[in-house]
């Protein structure tokens, strides 16, 4: 089985760099890590080593997400795995890995949605610089959630050719994931959706109090929240939704259910109903994961200029 050390870089598209840059610093609490020479900016994100990257499109949306291998003998596992099931995949040049602090990274394009996935090990053993938390207390990405009418293909690539294991899921909705051996409950989530989308990306936060200051700092910077606060049963976690300026879906969340790794407890389907999505009884705004599109990936010609218009 492949083993994952963590989900450690997500990036997307905006439409206007400048606006998402001071969002994603001033609102959100990330921090500036620098500008890459093909005109995207980067982020550090919490004291787990990770990264957003945002990149200026007409579409905005998700470009691609990155999880760090456990080790360097975790190419072999995994070219094992893509060989046996017939996915082809770039493998990144040294000079995009050296941008990117990278030694050795590769590319794939999950067969449904055309998402860039990829896989890394990063160039230095030694710590990253220090996180200085601002107006959030981030921990780390938590997770990426994909929207697609292809959600059971998907989710059958995800665990069978990338070996996530389920966590839980609600029938006929949404499925939770988690690259091993992580504990946190889901690490990636794949909904049933209009078309290919970003359905949102979670932030973790260090406490409850993130979630209560967020609400009055959304409102005074005119932020719509779209979801929440809640508590999700199948993962425990208490989470808040708000949009970014283009209406991408964002969260914090505070808490998760760890999994033991050697022990775990079988994953659940829950029903159905809106009770398993929020224990509280809440509703969801209908701008919700309404906005943002999968730029799609081929590999060996790389990311497509046109995407799917906007359902």
């Amino acid at each position: 089985m492949v083993r994952y050390e963590r989900l450690g870089r997500v990036e997307l598209n905006v439409t206007e760099l400048k606006r998402s840059r001071d969002f994603y610093v001033n609102v959100v609490g990330l921090q500036p890590l620098a500008d890459n020479a093909d005109g995207s900016v980067s982020f550090r994100c919490g004291s787990d080593d990770c990264t957003v990257v945002l990149h200026e499109s007409p579409v905005p949306g998700f470009r691609s997400m990155a999880l760090a291998l456990e080790s360097d003998a975790e190419f072999d596992v995994l070219k094992r795995q893509l060989g046996e099931h017939r996915v082809a995949y770039d493998e990144l040049d040294a000079a995009e890995c050296a941008q990117r602090g990278l030694a050795r990274a590769w590319r794939i394009a999950e067969p449904s949605m055309h998402a860039a996935i990829e896989f890394y090990r990063p160039r230095s053993a030694q710590p990253p610089a220090e996180f200085v938390p601002t107006v959030a207390k981030i921990q780390r990405l938590g997770h990426v959630v994909f929207g697609t009418p292809q959600y059971r293909e998907s989710i059958a690539f995800m665990q069978r050719v990338l070996e996530f294991l389920p966590s839980d899921d609600i029938d006929g909705i949404i499925a939770f994931m988690r690259p091993p051996p992580s504990p946190y409950h889901h690490g990636v989530g794949v909904g049933r959706g209009p078309h290919h989308g970003l359905h949102h990306v979670n932030f973790m936060v260090s406490e409850i109090d993130d979630l209560g200051m967020a609400l009055n700092r959304f409102k005074r910077h005119d932020v719509p929240v779209v979801f929440g606060p809640g508590r999700h049963p199948a993962s425990n976690s208490i989470f808040l939704y708000f949009l970014d300026p283009d209406g991408l879906t964002l969260e914090y969340s505070f808490g998760m259910e760890e999994f033991h790794e050697f022990t775990p407890r079988m994953a659940r389907t829950l029903p159905p109903l809106p009770l398993s999505i929020d224990s509280w009884g809440g509703v969801r705004d209908p701008r919700m994961s309404a906005t943002g599109l999968v730029q799609p990936y081929e590999v060996g010609v790389g990311w497509q200029r046109r995407v799917e218009a906007q359902a």
